[in-house]
């Protein structure tokens, strides 16, 4: 069975997401799962990636392209194996560039409900892209903000128009007094400065996924409460936790309660997104069973 993008959109909603990626990143914490560390092959200017997961009775693989000098085509690029557990038998082969954008905002968005203020009412994005807009659309699922404000070198203004929130002149000017922020851009130097971070404001950090790339600065890092999707994976490739040099807690543990989250309404909390293979075929799983259960 092939399901391409649109066959994937058809069945795939946000809000559905949420407590399936809330199962899966528990079930990865918890030793529920089966996941090596994604292996990646430099490219002319990208990088491939294989991603192998066996969670919740799904099992398959994602293979991703990241080329961020894509212009007029996606920078992330995948497709997704769906295999029969028990037999091997191959199930579906589908598009994974959606399953990658929606599983990925989403995950931020269980960051966020977990995290974040109940009372976070200012959403700061740094980045205009296709993780910008997904972001968006999936912090406000857990979230009510009455101002969001987006920033990007070249293309704030026409997001901004586009999703009707307000385009700041700079990114200390996005993020000063914001409660959530999102950092999603493909910069491989510090775009958020710690002295920016209101007390108790709540990061996502969605970009940088690379060991000598970064999205924040020390002075973020410094004090924060760090929380990654795995810690080998982040402590492999995320330039940011490696700066850190710690991690307080995995996601799922937070999810599951075996690690506190936000201790004080002061506290800054980060929110360090590398994406998981778990997340990719757990979606994919869910997506090929509505797939065919649905009248065509």
């Amino acid at each position: 069975m092939n399901l391409d993008e649109s066959a994937v959109r058809r069945v795939l909603r946000m809000e559905d997401v949420i407590p399936l990626m809330e199962r899966t990143v528990a079930d990865f914490s918890a030793g529920r799962a089966v996941q090596p560390v994604r292996s990646v092959v430099p490219a002319q200017g990208g990088f491939l990636g294989t991603m192998p997961a066996y969670v919740g009775g799904g099992l398959g693989v994602k293979l991703v392209t990241f080329f961020p000098g894509n212009v007029g085509i996606p920078t992330h690029l995948a497709t997704i194996l769906l295999f029969k557990p028990g037999t091997g038998e191959p199930l579906a082969t589908m598009d994974g560039r959606l399953i990658t954008e929606v599983r990925t905002a989403v995950v931020s968005a269980v960051a966020t409900k977990h995290l974040a203020r109940a009372d976070a009412s200012v959403l700061a994005i740094l980045g205009s892209g296709v993780q910008a807009a997904s972001h968006l659309e999936a912090l406000r699922l857990v979230r009510s903000f009455r101002e969001v404000r987006v920033w990007s070198p070249r293309r704030a203004g026409e997001f901004a128009r586009a999703h009707g929130v307000r385009a700041a002149a700079g990114a200390e000017e996005a993020v000063r007094g914001a409660d959530v922020v999102v950092t999603a851009t493909s910069s491989t130097t510090p775009v958020l400065r710690g002295e920016w971070l209101r007390p108790g404001a709540h990061v996502n950090a969605a970009g940088a996924c690379r060991p000598d790339w970064r999205e924040l600065d020390d002075a973020c890092v410094r004090g924060a409460r760090i929380i990654v999707d795995s810690r080998e994976a982040a402590m492999r490739e995320s330039g940011d936790v490696i700066a850190a040099g710690r991690i307080d807690g995995e996601l799922g543990q937070v999810v599951s309660g075996a690690v506190a989250g936000r201790a004080t309404r002061e506290e800054v909390t980060i929110f360090k997104s590398l994406g998981m293979a778990v997340e990719d075929v757990a979606t994919a799983k869910w997506v090929y069973e509505r797939a065919t259960s649905s009248p065509r």
